[in-house]
């Protein structure tokens, strides 16, 4: 593990790294602002979920095996490039309360089934995103000391500190837009942040097609 200071180096890093907008960020924001804050708090923990399904591959060395397999990766980013697609289509054509009080009994009344998917959504999102893996693989490793006693402990170790780091932010995330679905000006427009949001999430599915493998340059 590393010294004090550069632990504190690494959660401030964390931070920087889950305040940056990409789709865990816009999948967050777009369940709060279409149901409430509880629905965007509990994206962000199915997205948490789906980075401990990274944090584990990594240490036990199936994420080097994926850094290493092109077919591997390229089967992973395809099936995460279908399912952000699929999410934006969903968002662009899908319906949402109209005010501030249609808003709140939605978000009052949404059914735990609801919820469970939102989780799901949230956790597979993340788990097929090869670049996540990717992320950790990279970034985990510059904060571990070179004479560890056993690297992957150390590994999984920062990995879960990276995570747990990443949800008071995520919660902050949810807590912003769902404050934000409550302005009046923001109701007025909310059609169209819809819309902006199903744009995105293709955009973002497109950009993962068209990714390579780090590992191959």
């Amino acid at each position: 593990m590393p010294d004090f200071q550069h632990l504190l180096l690494f959660v401030a890093a964390g931070w920087l790294l889950n305040l940056t907008p990409g789709p865990d960020v816009l999948y967050i924001v777009t369940n709060s602002l279409r149901s409430g804050a509880r629905a965007g708090i509990v994206a962000g923990l199915g997205i948490t979920a789906g980075c401990f399904v990274h944090i584990v591959a990594a240490a036990v060395g199936i994420g080097g095996l994926l850094a290493a397999s092109a077919t591997a990766f390229t089967v992973l980013k395809w099936l995460g490039a279908g399912y952000l697609l699929w999410i934006g289509i969903k968002i662009l054509f899908s319906k949402r309360p109209q005010t501030s009080t249609d808003l709140l009994a939605a978000a009052a009344s949404e059914p735990p089934r609801q919820l469970r998917a939102v989780f799901v959504g949230g956790f597979w999102t993340n788990v097929l995103n090869p670049k996540v893996a990717m992320f950790f693989l990279a970034f985990v490793p510059q904060f571990i000391v070179p004479d560890a006693a056993n690297p992957a402990l150390a590994f999984a170790l920062l990995g879960v500190l990276f995570n747990l780091n990443a949800i008071p932010v995520n919660i902050g995330w949810a807590l912003v837009a769902a404050w934000m679905a409550r302005r009046e000006a923001v109701q007025r427009g909310m059609h169209w942040l819809d819309r902006a949001a199903g744009l995105m999430f293709i955009g973002f599915g497109i950009k993962l097609a068209m990714s390579d493998n780090p590992s191959e340059h």
